[in-house]
Formats: structure tokens, sequence, C-alpha cells
């Protein structure tokens, strides 16, 4: 017996992380390395191909000279107090740009806490109000981190399913034809449901949901005494009308806690500066958490998210980033139109688009149907690989065959609604248009394998 295997047997992991199938993640990255096509154009995670505006930037490295923004932010303010965690400037900045979106004043002492990302920030939210036995609702496709996040405090989660169009094999669809059945969201509830989360703009499927889908999600919420997470860390970036749940009522606003991120705002992921606004009554208990997990988030970098807050609209920044990533979305889909190009009059009357993509009404993902591939029958996937839905293998097949990088969703299903996404991938667009292009040229090469 290996030492190794000798300190897993004395040593197991606890019951949350053991057992766990290798994650699509780690899956992605292995092809990448194995490819012969290099370099990998990754066209999978979310994170940018470019820096933050040059004003944010210069105002990190500025921030960097200040003795207090290289100490834990802030360093006198108390929960005890009522006053919560994060510099106080970047709460009255983020204040003071969410009070004309949400119709009313926010008060950056008690409304506004300041976390280490938008993901930590929800950990704290879960870890702040879900018990051994407490159950949440998440949508199906959910972003992974929910799972673990719910599961840490003991909560247990219950899913609903988006259904995804019912013409996306064949058709070009609007992320708004994914759908939510009431129904069964209604039956999902018990006395045991404590939260709901709801994400929009939706990651992975770029849905912006209605002002009537929230307000039925909503009602349905105070009817039975349940907390919305609103996830709206896209909330910068919608092409379509973007409503935002705390917006609805007074009512539904008191029991919502609304989820931001200056590093999706910014360019800047890896800053890891994320916000929760809401009542203070639940802010109060949210930043408890936070404290509790980490404590204090980078200062610095809390420091120049405040300035990209209060010069946003000097630079027409928020007009800008929405206009060009929307354009990064119709350039890149562009391919998927092209590869149904006809070659002839008869084609031409009678062609059906051999890729299908659903349009993302906000973010920056695309959700693209490979369905008319045809993968070879005798093609050499690894075992770990051949065991999953087609959309594993398909992702698989793009890295080796053509170099580019995606995402298989279906990692953001359950085991019984897995199918509902296996001809689909998931696509970022949130690159230089250089490898935009890259990935395009690539992609072209699925023609000899379209039937």
């Amino acid at each position: 017996m290996s030492t190794a295997q000798s300190n897993t047997d004395r040593f197991p992991p606890a019951s949350r992380l053991a057992g766990k199938k290798q994650d699509v993640w780690s899956i992605v990255n292995e092809a990448a390395l194995a490819s012969p096509v290099q370099p990998i154009v990754n066209m999978g995670q979310g994170f940018f191909g470019y820096n933050p505006p040059k004003f944010i930037t210069d105002a990190a490295k500025e921030a960097l000279d200040k003795v207090d923004c290289n100490q834990y932010a802030p360093t006198k303010e108390k929960i005890a107090e009522g006053r919560f965690k994060g510099r106080p400037r970047l709460k009255k900045a983020i204040a003071k740009a969410y009070s004309p979106l949400f119709g009313r004043d926010v008060d950056p002492e008690t409304e506004v806490t300041i976390t280490t990302g938008a993901n930590e920030g929800m950990l704290s939210a879960f870890m702040a109000f879900i018990e051994q036995g407490d159950e949440v609702i998440i949508f199906e496709p959910f972003f992974d981190q929910y799972i673990s996040n719910i599961e840490m405090p003991g909560g247990t989660i219950r899913y609903v399913a988006l259904k995804p169009p019912k013409n996306g094999d064949t058709e070009v669809s609007s992320a708004g034809d994914w759908t939510l059945d009431m129904a069964e969201l209604e039956k999902a509830m018990n006395p045991k449901t404590k939260m709901i989360v709801i994400n929009t703009p939706h990651n992975p499927v770029g849905k912006i949901f209605s002002k009537s889908e929230l307000q039925a999600i909503a009602d349905l919420c105070v009817k039975n005494n349940i907390l919305i997470l609103s996830d709206e860390v896209y909330d910068r970036l919608p092409y379509t009308p973007f409503t935002r749940m705390a917006t609805l009522s007074p009512e539904i606003a008191a029991q919502t806690i609304t989820v931001g991120s200056a590093g999706k705002n910014f360019y800047c992921t890896g800053w890891r500066v994320g916000y929760l606004m809401g009542p203070a009554n639940l802010i109060h208990y949210v930043s408890a958490a936070h404290t509790r997990i980490c404590f204090s988030s980078v200062s610095v970098l809390q420091e120049a998210a405040a300035v990209g807050f209060e010069r946003a609209e000097e630079f027409g920044f928020w007009d800008q980033s929405r206009k060009e990533m929307q354009g990064k979305v119709e350039r890149f889909c562009a391919v998927f139109d092209e590869l149904g190009l006809p070659s002839n009059r008869t084609e031409i009357l009678t062609r059906r688009s051999m890729a299908q993509y659903s349009k993302p009404e906000g973010g920056y993902f695309v959700l693209a149907n490979f369905a008319r591939v045809n993968l070879p029958h005798d093609y050499n996937f690894p075992p770990h690989v051949a065991e999953r839905t087609r959309d594993f293998k398909l992702s698989w097949f793009l890295i080796m065959e053509l170099g580019v990088a995606t995402i298989p969703p279906t990692d953001f299903y359950t085991e019984k609604n897995k199918l509902m996404a296996e001809n689909w991938l998931r696509f970022a667009v949130c690159k230089e248009d250089e490898v935009l292009e890259q990935a395009k040229e690539r992609l072209r090469g699925l023609r000899r394998w379209m039937g």
C-alpha cells in the first residue's frame, strides 16, 4: 500500500467531499492539455480575455500607496454596532449606483455588505439562514457552486428544471424560450423550504426572467414565507428588458437578498469583489457569516471597485460594456449560421441550419445545440468520458479535433434531467475579438462531421 493510500485510509475526507465524480472543469482541462491541436482556444470558462478599463486599474495602483487600503477593510466597523464589513467608500458607491435602479435610497451602512466574490457572498447567505434539514430550491441548469454552498451548512436541495426550447435541435431560439413550469415550482415548496435561488440573467442559459415570471415566483415565496436569493451578477449585461426581483414590491423586497459582482461588472473576476444588498435585518446576518468565513476581503481592490462605480457613468462604461458584449455574442454566433450556408438553390428552399443555438438575453454565455454533429462511432474516448452524456463526448471531441474548449452543461443538471442538455455546449464570449475569430475558424472544421 502506498503512503498516499494509507493516509487516505487513515484520514478519510468528510462525506460532503467523498465519492464525488470528476468534475467538468478537470475533464476539460485534462483534454486541453492532451489535445494535439495547440494552442487551445478557450471558450469554456467565463473569465475575461482582456483587462478592466484603465480608470479602474489606475485606481488599483493608486490604492496600493494608501496605508489604510493595505489593511483590513475596514478596521473600525463592528457588526455589533450595526456596521458591516467592507470599505465605506465602496459601500457608498454601490448604494449610490443602485438606489435609482431599485427606486429607493439604499443605506450603505446597513443594506450593503462586501464579500470575497459573489460566490463567497452566497455561501455567507446560506450559512446565515440555512440549517440542517432546511430546503433550498434552485433551477436546472444551475451554477455548480450553488450545490456545495447549500450542502455545507446542511441544506437539502430541491430542483426545478428550466425546459429547453422544443425546437432547439432544429431552429435558432431565444434564451427566453427556456421555460419554468410554475406548477412544478409550487409542488417543490413545502414547510421545510427556507430559500429559493434565482439567477437572472441566467448562467448558462442567458435567460432573463420576465417581470411576470418573477412576479409569479415571488408571489409563491411571499405565500410560503421563503427567502429569495437573487443572483444578479450579470445585471449590467442585459440585451432585453431586465427586472430586478427586489423592485417588484416592498413586500417582496423585504425577503430578497440581491447578489452582485464587481468582478463581472468590471472585467476582473480574479479580484474577488462581490456585494450583497437587502433589508438591514437580513444583511446583518450575512455579514456575520462572512466575518466568520474569511473576516475581510481584499481592501485595495475594494477601493478600485469603488472608483469603478463612482466613475462608470462619467466614462459611459455601462452602455459601452453592454453594447460590446452584445456585439461579441452576435459576432461569435454568426459561425453557427454560417455552418448552415446553402450550396445550391434546392438547399436554399429546404435547408435547416446545421448548428443551432439559443440566443442569450443577457450575460456572456451562449448555448449551442450540436444534435446534427455525427460523432464517429469508433472514436477513442477515455473511459471516464465514454461513460458520460453526449455533451461530454462532444466537448472532448471539439478539444481534441479542433482545439476549441467548451463546457458540457449536463454537469449543471441532476441525473434525472441530464438528457435535456446532452446536445448542448456552453461557450463564453467574453474574449478578445481575435480569439472569437480563431474559435470560429476552427469550428468551421465541424462541416466534415455534420449531416
